[in-house]
């Protein structure tokens, strides 16, 4: 089973968890159970909505082959969850999903060797969903593979009326039919309508031969393979593949789907689905309902008397708001004008800790085998103290073994890297007067 998954956005909605590179995907709020196949600890271990979604499509299928599309903004974060084995499609910069699908349908064909008869499944990383989902996502692909429609999708059955999905409208009420018409996302009035005339909630899940894309991709734009879509790829109008392809194509089918199926967008929604209603350090009294707290800091929450609320504190800031007004939340952080205080990478992640006019103190993990590139900066000189763990750092070629309480300065212009060899933690404090990300030179390493 070929599966490509979607992983976009920027995740405003559930700041301050989320930023421009950390999207709601990669916030690890799922509890991990003994059934998962590993070890859990007295000390919960949690995994993130892509960890999940990845586990459990190789629980159905362990052979399946799982394609990430993704902007190249959150390749590390992907990295760091996933491995460093994992198959992404990345996009130059987001053109929503219809240049995603023709760039990752570009990438399986002319990189991997995926041929064109075979059948592509398409779906978001990020719902919340169970093991039956993934079983449908394999009939869906089998569907694809040897039925007659050039697309079929998977309609989710409504548990509502609501305002925020568009509408698929089958001509019957089979598990698999032809699909009638699509409606947009309708006002509440008009989506009762559409429930009780059968139609089904679009999940964006979509399943056709590869071929197909690739055809409707060459007929839409100008471009010969992948790397000529890659190279042309800001240049490509912002499209969804519904307004694209689907709501275009004729010879079309639905397949329902009846299982749990949640799009976590909001805190609201988010918090529905958690298992537990405090991740991290964090206290509610007796006399707090409805409240979930999700703490990344190291200092305590304490709740007291408190109801119907949400509370999320990390690196990035601190939201305390009423569950229903956590939805109205993404215009007053646009309005932030705030540097990222969070990250993971494929090595590892960052954490801002302090902030001044002329430093910036930062504490780095990296991970065990894994190392930052090679690289100097022009305009700024640093101090690592080790405060963990064991590694090498290499300054202009000469290596020196590293442990904790060893302190290394870094001038401007030197070439430097560490590597870990156990988990490595270090307190980096960058100093000059014009700190930025973009002063940042890489080298080879000889």
């Amino acid at each position: 089973m070929n599966v490509v998954l979607l992983s976009g956005g920027s995740g405003k909605r559930l700041w301050p968890l989320s930023n421009e590179v950390r999207s709601k995907q990669f916030l690890k709020i799922f509890k991990l159970s003994e059934e998962c196949g590993r070890e859990v600890s007295d000390d919960a271990v949690y995994e993130s909505m892509v960890q999940r979604v990845y586990r459990q499509i190789r629980a159905v299928d362990p052979e399946a082959t799982v394609t990430i599309a993704t902007s190249k903004s959150q390749v590390s974060a992907l990295q760091n969850q996933l491995g460093q084995d994992v198959r992404i499609s990345v996009e130059p910069c987001r053109r929503d999903t219809f240049p995603a699908i023709a760039l990752a349908a570009a990438f399986l064909h002319d990189k991997m060797g995926v041929d064109g008869e075979e059948a592509v499944v398409v779906c978001p990383v990020d719902p919340c969903v169970d093991e039956d989902y993934f079983m449908a996502i394999k009939k869906l692909w089998e569907l694809a593979q040897e039925g007659e429609a050039n697309i079929v999708l998977m309609g989710i059955d409504p548990t509502y009326p609501s305002e925020k999905y568009g509408y698929v409208m089958p001509k019957t009420k089979d598990p698999v039919a032809e699909v009638e018409t699509f409606k947009e996302k309708p006002d509440l009035e008009t989506a009762k309508k559409y429930v009780e005339a059968g139609g089904l909630w679009n999940g964006g899940v979509f399943g056709f031969k590869l071929s197909y894309v690739l055809d409707r991709a060459h007929e839409l734009m100008d471009f010969t393979d992948y790397e000529d879509l890659f190279a042309k790829y800001e240049t490509l109008t912002k499209i969804s593949f519904d307004y694209a392809v689907v709501e275009h194509e004729k010879s079309i089918a639905v397949m329902r789907f009846a299982g749990r199926w949640k799009d976590l967008g909001t805190w609201n929604t988010l918090t529905e689905a958690m298992e537990e209603r405090i991740v991290g350090n964090a206290r509610l009294n007796e006399t707090c309902e409805n409240v979930h707290v999700i703490n990344e800091l190291g200092i305590p929450i304490l709740g007291m008397g408190l109801k119907n609320l949400v509370i999320a504190a990390s690196p990035d800031g601190i939201l305390v708001s009423d569950k229903e007004q956590s939805s109205y939340l993404k215009p007053y952080v646009d309005a932030m004008d705030q540097k990222i205080m969070f990250a993971e990478k494929s090595w590892g992640s960052f954490r801002v800790l302090d902030v001044k006019p002329e430093s910036l103190t930062i504490l780095v993990t990296l991970n065990p085998g894994h190392g930052m590139n090679y690289h100097s900066h022009q305009r700024r000189e640093e101090v690592w103290t080790i405060i963990s763990g064991e590694g090498e750092v290499i300054l202009d070629g000469v290596c020196r073994e590293v442990k904790a309480g060893d302190v290394i300065c870094i001038p401007a212009g030197q070439r430097h890297l560490a590597r870990a060899k156990t988990g490595l933690q270090i307190i980096e404090v960058q100093l000059g007067k014009d700190i930025s990300v973009t002063d940042k030179i890489k080298h080879e390493l000889a």
